[in-house]
């Protein structure tokens, strides 16, 4: 694509850089292929093609961009899948953070959209806040108390109850059970603690099991995803930065194995710290080593090697591929073959490479076409009959919640359970015999027979396998 930047814009980094992502990108159109909003709306302005034409438009133009433009950027998911499909390989999500960022410092929305993005950037990464928000809404549902129309579909996220209290997990140190093998710090996060803290008290069940000293500084905190695709950057370098400090602290002090992350969102930023925080000389490089140590939970547990499960699960369980991890970081394999290690039948969700619609703020600031998102992504799973759906990252599981039948919980809850630790809450109330299955499949083989083989627990709570 040929750009007309003039050269005082191209003295600006973001510009420079914005005109080099540009130019790579060649228009074949393989990336409408799987962008969900031009599936779903039909306009070549809502493709990955569409938006990179008025990103380039917008940029060389300065100024404020119209309404029309901003609308079709908004409505981006960042989902990334065109970028997997792109025969270039064409940057996208780096582009697609300037123009947000453009877009915020240029443009001014409505008062009402402006309050609801700013409430929302505001709240969401600060854990006092936000549960505070939480406990109003559900005071709001219960007691029929009128919502502003812009914050009313954050209701339908709320949780059913309320935390887990046994699920706490406060604390900053948390020691290997027998020989330390590893030490590793986690980011506990802001949004999800508050959701579902069950899910890093299973992570740091399952990690102290197995040999890691779990660290999680009260200095870490959001990782800024949440303020960065909402076009608020500073922010979301101000977090950052708080997160790196605190992770370079524990790397000065003793040393860490790695930066773990349970939360796929929050894990692709982390792993980008290099790029968020390479205009700050002062923590650049530091944030260069966060990042090269940053893995997502089921990459590190994959690496520790894990002995057989005590307690092997024998259910059927349908992998939803959060877009964050299968199509930022490119972790697939990991979560599955895990799971098949503990026991379970991993079943694959059809249109594994389509958003389920939550996209961090997404489900709020774009509840239609969510929504629609939302019952594809349910339908498609509900076609693999499962009777447990998995996903690592909270957005996609109360996402996927509000739509679906089977119930879903976090990977490392179903890898904790197989492993000694307790029954996910999600699965609570429901009887073992409605749980337990046996499963069949068939497999042709290159002899043109056929391999039918099938797995069915025994009382004991061992399996059987046969063939024929």
């Amino acid at each position: 694509m040929k750009t007309n930047f003039s050269e005082a814009q191209l003295a600006n980094p973001q510009i420079a850089q914005a005109n080099q992502i540009l130019k790579s990108c060649q228009h074949f159109g393989f990336c409408t292929s799987g962008c969900p909003t031009y599936v779903l709306l039909h306009d070549e302005n809502d493709s990955p093609r569409g938006r990179i034409d008025l990103i380039k438009e917008m940029l060389e133009a300065g100024g404020a961009p119209s309404a029309k433009t901003v609308g079709h950027i908004d409505r981006c998911l960042s989902c990334m899948s065109c970028m997997t499909t792109c025969a270039v390989k064409v940057d996208y999500m780096h582009l697609a953070d300037t123009a947000r960022e453009y877009i915020e410092e240029h443009y001014r929305r409505p008062w009402a959209e402006r309050w609801t993005r700013d409430a929302l950037a505001f709240v969401l990464p600060r854990r006092a806040w936000f549960r505070s928000a939480l406990r109003l809404g559900r005071l709001a549902v219960r007691m029929k108390i009128p919502v502003p129309p812009p914050l009313r579909p954050a209701l339908q996220l709320l949780p059913k109850g309320p935390p887990e209290p046994e699920a706490g997990f406060e604390g900053e140190v948390f020691q290997a059970e027998g020989a330390r093998r590893w030490r590793v710090a986690l980011l506990s996060g802001c949004v999800q603690p508050e959701m579902a803290p069950q899910i890093n008290a299973a992570t740091i069940r399952l990690l102290t099991r197995f040999g890691c000293e779990v660290l999680v500084p009260k200095a870490s905190g959001c990782c800024g995803s949440l303020n960065l695709h909402m076009g608020k950057a500073a922010s979301a370098r101000a977090f950052a930065r708080a997160n790196v400090k605190a992770w370079a602290h524990l790397l000065e002090n003793g040393g860490l194995d790695a930066v773990v992350t349970n939360a796929s969102g929050c894990g692709t930023t982390v792993k980008d710290y290099g790029h968020l925080l390479s205009g700050e000389p002062e923590v650049a490089a530091l944030a260069m080593k966060i990042a090269a140590l940053a893995c997502d939970v089921s990459e590190w547990i994959t690496s520790m090697r894990l002995p057989a499960p005590g307690h092997p699960r024998r259910h059927r369980v349908a992998y939803h591929d959060a877009c964050s991890l299968r199509n930022a970081q490119h972790v697939t394999a990991q979560p599955r073959q895990l799971l098949r290690d503990a026991g379970f039948v991993v079943k694959d969700v059809p249109e594994s490479h389509f958003c389920c619609g939550s996209a961090g703020t997404y489900n709020i600031l774009q509840p239609a076409i969510a929504a629609e998102l939302g019952r594809r992504k349910a339908g498609n799973i509900a076609s693999t009959d499962p009777q447990i759906v998995a996903a690592g990252n909270i957005g996609c599981i109360t996402q996927i919640g509000l739509y679906g039948q089977a119930p879903v919980v976090h990977t490392v809850e179903l890898l904790d359970w197989a492993h000694g630790g307790s029954l996910p809450p999600a699965l609570r109330g429901r009887s073992l015999e409605e749980v337990e299955t046996v499963e069949s499949a068939s497999t042709a083989i290159p002899g043109g027979e056929q391999v039918v083989s099938f797995v069915a627990p025994s009382p004991g709570g061992a399996s059987d396998v046969g063939i024929w």
